[in-house]
C-alpha cells in the first residue's frame, strides 16, 4: 500500500489498481485507478467506505493493520457503486456488531447487491444528521444524483476534512505523477458530467463548511490550493468552457476527411486561434475527445457521410455530447459525401437538441477530396468560427 498521511487519526486503508483494462468497463485508465477508503480511530471506530471486488483482499489486510487488533463500530457508505461498496457485506460477516450508515436509498440498493440483512444493524441518516464517534463528529450531507441516487457526503469537523464520495476524483493510480487537472477533467465530464446541476447544489452547501482537506474515493487527498480544486468543479458543473480554444474532431473512412480537417486545424492556427486540437474519433480515446469538447469554447465536427447519415464514430461521439449535457459552445460543420453529402444536416440535427449551441451558417461540403474551392470555404468557414 502505498504510504499516504491523512492525519494521525485518520488512515487512508485504499488501494491501487493498475491491472483494470477499462475502468467501469469503457475508459481507457493507462495508469490504473485507486480505490479510496479510510478508517477514522477514535472512541468509536469508523471505515469510511470499502473498495472493488478486485482489490478487497489487500484492502482488508490494510483495514486490520489500522485497526490493530480493534473492532469496527460503524461503515460509513457514501456510494453503492461496486468500485466502492464491493465488500461492505464481507465487512458486515467479518465484524458482527457493526452498525452500516447509509441514507433511504442506500439500503434497497445494498438488498439489492447482498444477501445479508442489516435490519437490527443500520443507521439511517438525513441531511444534516450527525455521529459522534468521540472527539471526531461526521455530518452528512446528502448529493443525490451526484452521481447516483443515493450518494452522501461527510464532513469532519475536528479535522475539517470533507469525505466526497466521487466528487474530486480523477483517474490514476495514487503513485502517478500526473498533473490533476487532465485526468480529473476526464474522470468529471465522463462519470459525472451529466449531473451539473446536481454538482452546483452540492458545492453550495459545501460553501457553508470549513474544509481543509478532501478525501475522495479515487485520486489524490486534496490538502493545499483547495480553492483550485473546488474552481475547477464550478466551471465543469456550470458547463462554462475552461479555455479559449477549438478541438477539430473528425470521422473519416479513407483518410480524405482526415485530410481535411487537420487542413483546417493549420488555417485556423494561421489566422491566429489561441488553442487548437485535433482527434481522430476512430481512433483516439473518446473520453478524451469529450473531456477536450467540454474544456474548450468552440468545436468543429468532420464527419464522412455513411449509409445515408453520419459515420458510426461521429455518430457515437454526438450521442455521448448529448447525455453529458454539452451546452454553452460555439461549433461549425464539415461533411464529406462522394455522391449525396448529408452528415452535415444530420449533426445540425443532433446539435439542435442540446441547449445554448450556436451554430456556424457556412458549411463546408467536401465531394470525395479536397480541392483548391474547399480550402476557399474552410477560410471562410474559420473567419466565421473565430468572429462568434
Amino acid at each position: 500500500m502505498k504510504d499516504v498521511t491523512i492525519t494521525d487519526t485518520i488512515k487512508y486503508i485504499g488501494a491501487d489498481d493498475k491491472d483494470i483494462d477499462l475502468f467501469e468497463s469503457q475508459y481507457v485508465v493507462p495508469n490504473g485507478v485507486s480505490y479510496n477508503s479510510y478508517v477514522i480511530l477514535d472512541e468509536k471506530v469508523a471505515v469510511m467506505d470499502t473498495v472493488d471486488a478486485r482489490r478487497g483482499e489487500e484492502w482488508l489486510a490494510n483495514l486490520e493493520q489500522a485497526l490493530n487488533g480493534r473492532d469496527v463500530d460503524y461503515l460509513v457508505v457514501s456510494h453503492m457503486e461496486p468500485d466502492h461498496a464491493a465488500n461492505v457485506q464481507k465487512l458486515a460477516e467479518k465484524y458482527p456488531k457493526m452498525v452500516v450508515v447509509g441514507n433511504a436509498k442506500t439500503f434497497p440498493m445494498l438488498g439489492q447487491f447482498f444477501d445479508i440483512d442489516l435490519s437490527e444493524r443500520s443507521l439511517v441518516v438525513k441531511e444534516g444528521d450527525t455521529l459522534k464517534l468521540g472527539s471526531h463528529e461526521l455530518t452528512f450531507v446528502m448529493a443525490p444524483m451526484v452521481h447516483w441516487p443515493e450518494v452522501m457526503v461527510s464532513y469532519e469537523s475536528s479535522e475539517k476534512i470533507l469525505f466526497s464520495a466521487d466528487g474530486f476524483g480523477k483517474f490514476g493510480a495514487l503513485d502517478t505523477d500526473e498533473d490533476w487537472a487532465c485526468e480529473a477533467r476526464r474522470y468529471y465530464f465522463n462519470i459525472v458530467g451529466k449531473y451539473g446541476a446536481q454538482v452546483q447544489a452540492l458545492l453550495k452547501k459545501a460553501a457553508g463548511l470549513d474544509i481543509q482537506m478532501i478525501c475522495p474515493l479515487h485520486g489524490p487527498i486534496l490538502k493545499e490550493n483547495l480553492e483550485y480544486y473546488i474552481g475547477k468543479y464550478q466551471i465543469w458543473s456550470s458547463y462554462e468552457p475552461e479555455d479559449e480554444g477549438i478541438l477539430v474532431a473528425y470521422a473519416s473512412i479513407h483518410g480524405n476527411t482526415a485530410k481535411a480537417a487537420k487542413k483546417l486545424k493549420e488555417i485556423l492556427e494561421a489566422k491566429g486561434a489561441k488553442k487548437v486540437a485535433i482527434t481522430d474519433l476512430s481512433r483516439d480515446d473518446m473520453a478524451e475527445a469529450i473531456e477536450d469538447a467540454f474544456r474548450y469554447d468552440k468545436m468543429v465536427l468532420a464527419a464522412a457521410t455513411y449509409d445515408g447519415g453520419i459515420f458510426p464514430c461521429m455518430e457515437d461521439f454526438l450521442h455521448h455530447l448529448k447525455s453529458k449535457t454539452y451546452r454553452n459552445r460555439t461549433v461549425a460543420l464539415m461533411e464529406n459525401g462522394s455522391w449525396a453529402p448529408i452528415a452535415a444536416k444530420n449533426m445540425k440535427a443532433v446539435l439542435e437538441q442540446m441547449k445554448d449551441i450556436t451554430i456556424c451558417d457556412k458549411v463546408v461540403t467536401i465531394k470525395s477530396a479536397m480541392k483548391e474551392g474547399t480550402i476557399a470555404d474552410m477560410e471562410a468557414l474559420a473567419d466565421e468560427l473565430l468572429a462568434k
